[in-house]
């Protein structure tokens, strides 16, 4: 999937709110905010060719935060899998996000539908955005802070689990609630949503109805594969907060 190779990202040392444990190996921070009333487990993964970060994964209370720092170039991917339950050893599973029923992703990336934050640093310039070409469980917000340059906040937050169409809805269990939002891809696993076969390029895959529905309610996060270029925000120098749930 076209977006799938935008891969972008980030990590390296913890620090839950006052405590911070630091490695001292590039100047760029990245900091992780769980703005939802409930826990969220951030999962991370790099680029083809990049450190694996934290083992992939962790738990993130409530109200609580991390920063990172990553090393130059890095990039990858980050997203919030929520509704997990693990055991002493780390397997179990989550209603979204999952990456192969572990607590630690190693690699690995997070089961659709799942709302991505994507960033690539850069020594001249860093490139971010947050993709629901994916899908969407989580709203989620970049901000970046001490930069230079244009240096915009990307994100999706606007929880569109409420205004998920039918078709793509993901339920919970006890199907009482929406808990993620299908891309039209996943859902329905054609060409024409999907941007492939005839429909692989920018002039000939163009926005759906579903992937409107993504865009007018998040218009700063990319809502299919060739979604407008104006979606990637760059900035440079720059550290970086991303926020879960940031309608809350």
């Amino acid at each position: 999937m076209e977006a799938m190779l935008r891969s972008l990202f980030i990590f390296v040392s913890f620090s839950l709110f006052v405590t911070h444990i630091s490695v001292e190996v590039s100047a760029t921070t990245i900091t992780l905010y769980n703005k939802c009333t409930h826990p969220v487990w951030p999962g991370i993964q790099p680029g083809a060719g990049q450190p694996i970060v934290a083992r992939g994964g962790f738990k993130l209370l409530p109200s609580k935060s991390y920063s990172l720092k990553f090393p130059a170039d890095w990039s990858g991917r980050i997203w919030g899998r929520h509704g997990c339950s693990f055991d002493a050893s780390g397997r179990g599973r989550c209603a979204t996000g999952d990456c192969g029923g572990s607590l630690f992703c190693n690699g690995l990336g997070g089961a659709p539908p799942a709302t991505l934050a994507e960033i690539t640093l850069g020594h001249e310039q860093d490139f971010y955005d947050v993709s629901l070409v994916d899908g969407y469980n989580l709203a989620i917000a970049i901000t970046p802070f001490k930069g230079s340059g244009k240096c915009s906040p990307a994100g999706c937050v606007s929880d569109l689990n409420v205004m998920c169409p039918v078709g793509l809805q993901v339920r919970s269990h006890d199907k009482r609630r929406v808990v993620a939002c299908k891309s039209a891809c996943f859902a329905f696993n054609s060409p024409r949503y999907c941007c492939t076969g005839k429909f692989g390029s920018p002039q000939s895959c163009k926005p759906t109805a579903y992937s409107r529905i993504f865009k007018a309610a998040c218009p700063r996060a990319y809502s299919y594969a060739y979604d407008d270029p104006t979606s990637i925000a760059t900035c440079t120098g720059g550290n970086y907060l991303v926020t879960f749930c940031a309608h809350h």
